[in-house]
């Protein structure tokens, strides 16, 4: 690897619009992500509406597909 031209690669702490936060690394200086584990449907089981802006909706109406 050539030197001085790769940033540094830090811990930051990543914050979750849930409220939960965890310790990753990064070459940012802090993260903000919408969905993480503690919040995420497939890890907590329960059904979240995670479609933002009614993006299925749109695809849905693009392709001429009819919701069930």
């Amino acid at each position: 690897m050539k030197p001085d031209i790769h940033p540094s690669y830090n811990k930051v702490l990543v914050t979750c619009a849930c409220g939960e936060t965890f310790e990753s690394g990064s070459v940012k200086d802090s993260l903000r992500v919408e969905i993480c584990s503690k919040c995420h449907p497939f890890y907590t089981g329960k059904q979240k509406l995670i479609d933002v802006g009614g993006r299925v909706d749109k695809f849905n109406k693009k392709y001429g597909i009819k919701a069930q």
